[in-house]
């Protein structure tokens, strides 16, 4: 793809790192010429270091061919103000984290896909890591949906029993599905027929909040 990422602070500087691994054509856009010269020392890729609020901005860092733009810096009103060029100059794909969520419907009326406050989805993973060590990995999806993997041990409710069979007796309830099962260094797409085995790591789908008790209960 070609690609512009507006913003080289923390977030814009990992997606700069992604997207040029990936072997994307990228240009970097960041007002800050400390930032700016550290990307391009870094990189063989196209940095400006301009404000990205301006049309002429983007132009000039290929807009018209552009398959997307994201835009990272931490100023929910310079996010939107790119965005909003950024949809009159036509990118097709358009993508903005948005530090606030009360602002995220802003960015969404001028089609851009957003990342609600990146900090709280940080926080919210850091606090899930300490409370609940069973759970190896956790994401906060919108509308309290969550997705996260459990390691299930050998006093499971879970082990020796099929997926149906955990589902009939109700030990997973209705609001989650068993999405995958991590066994011996495989990913597989379980059937409702698999049967749990100790030791097994599943990424479990819910469609609300899970509590601390069913967690234990279901790692054993």
């Amino acid at each position: 793809m070609y690609m512009i990422i507006v913003g080289a602070g923390s977030i814009g500087a990992s997606l700069i790192d992604i997207a040029v691994r990936e072997k994307n054509n990228v240009v970097v856009i960041d007002a800050n010429p400390e930032r700016a010269r550290c990307v391009q020392d870094r990189y063989d890729i196209t940095v400006l270091s301009s404000n990205a609020t301006s049309a002429e901005t983007l132009r000039e860092a290929g807009a018209d061919r552009a398959d997307s733009l994201v835009v990272t810096t931490s100023d929910d009103a310079v996010n939107l103000m790119v965005v909003s060029i950024a949809a009159d100059l036509e990118i097709s794909s358009i993508v903005s984290v948005v530090n606030d969520k009360e602002h995220a419907e802003f960015f969404r009326k001028l089609g851009a896909n957003v990342m609600e406050n990146p900090e709280e989805v940080v926080a919210n993973y850091l606090y899930n890591v300490v409370k609940r060590p069973n759970v190896l990995d956790f994401t906060l999806l919108p509308q309290g949906a969550q997705v996260f993997r459990l390691d299930v041990s050998e006093k499971s409710p879970l082990v020796d029993r099929s997926i149906l069979e955990s589902r009939q007796r109700e030990t997973v309830p209705k609001s989650m599905r068993i999405l995958a099962i991590a066994r011996d260094g495989e990913l597989t797409l379980p059937e409702m027929d698999e049967v749990i085995q100790e030791g097994d790591v599943l990424t479990v789908f819910a469609l609300e909040r899970v509590s601390d008790e069913l967690i234990d209960r279901l790692t054993g």
